[in-house]
Parts: C-alpha cells; structure tokens; sequence
C-alpha cells in the first residue's frame, strides 16, 4: 500500500511516497510521541520487520501523517495502531528538525511535531507485532545511560531527541 506523506519538493509541500521520501532524503512533516508515567518513558523495540531501524529502541511511538492528515490526529491514530493505546490527552511539546541516516541509503530529515501523554499506572498496552517486537518502561536517567552505554540500539532520532532538544521536550536537560 503506498503511503503518501507531505514532503518538500522543490520548494514546494507535496505527497510523496514514505519509502520514496526516504530513499531521495526529503525534508518531509513526522511525529514522535513519549507516553509518560512519573518519569519514566514507554518505549518500543521496533518490529524487524520495519523497513528501516529494525531492532531497535525507540520513544512510544513515531510515524508520519498522511497528506490530509494532522499531527494530533496522526499522533492518536498511531498509538492506537501501534501499541493499542487509547484514552490519553496528547500536549503538543514542541515542533523540531533533524537530519539522519536509518540505513540502508535512507535519510530522515524530518520535521517534527513532538507530543507528551502522561499514563497511569492502569495503562494497557497492546503491541502490533507487525510494528513493535517489545516495550519497557524506563526511567529517563536509566534511558540516558543506557543510550551512552549502547547506543547501536536506539533509533538515530531518539538520540538526537535525548542529546539535542530534551530540554525543550521534557522540561529538563
């Protein structure tokens, strides 16, 4: 199923294919989402089947929204999709950009919209396992050593995320 997601193309935003957006490194709009509880972030090890940062550690959730598609609403529509989460009140945090290689001659250069949720401790979580092989919640100082200690197994963005902007994403450094 083809996957069109606002890009910029010359310039100019328009739907182009995820992979294609991907392989061509286009600057194109995503999401990132960290369901909180205390200070502790739900994280998911992403499905080896992912086409890219298979493997791998990342935030609770992360994706594009489609062509017609709004940041909050692409955001609710993942979690659920995802991780079988629902119910929670998503707060835009804050909107951000980076530039990385994922493999396989593939670049993310996204642009961001970064939303918080805090959990109770009832949450139920329910993985796709076409999407998520795992999740934990981990405390942030644990997340950060673990990420200093291994980074090969987290996601580029989530590095960026814990290096560059947590303070503008989680009120604090």
């Amino acid at each position: 199923m083809e996957i069109l997601i606002p890009a910029w193309v010359d310039g100019a935003l328009t739907p182009v294919e995820k992979l294609d957006a991907h392989l061509r490194g286009l600057r194109h709009k995503a999401v990132s989402v960290f369901v909180l509880r205390g200070d502790a972030v739900l994280m998911q090890r992403r499905a080896m089947g992912k086409y890219h940062t298979p493997g791998l550690w990342t935030n609770t959730c992360c994706t594009h929204p489609g062509w017609d598609e709004t940041a909050a609403d692409c955001a609710t529509r993942r979690l659920r999709e995802e991780l079988g989460v629902t119910g929670l009140e998503l707060r835009h945090a804050h909107q951000l950009e980076y530039r990385a290689e994922v493999g396989g001659g593939m670049v993310e250069h996204e642009l961001v919209d970064v939303f918080l949720a805090e959990a109770g401790d009832t949450l139920a979580v329910t993985p796709n396992p076409d999407e998520v092989m795992d999740t934990a919640w981990m405390a942030m100082d644990d997340l950060r050593a673990a990420v200093a200690a291994r980074p090969e197994e987290f996601t580029p963005w989530l590095r960026i995320y814990l290096d560059d902007h947590a303070e503008r994403i989680f009120g604090r450094a």
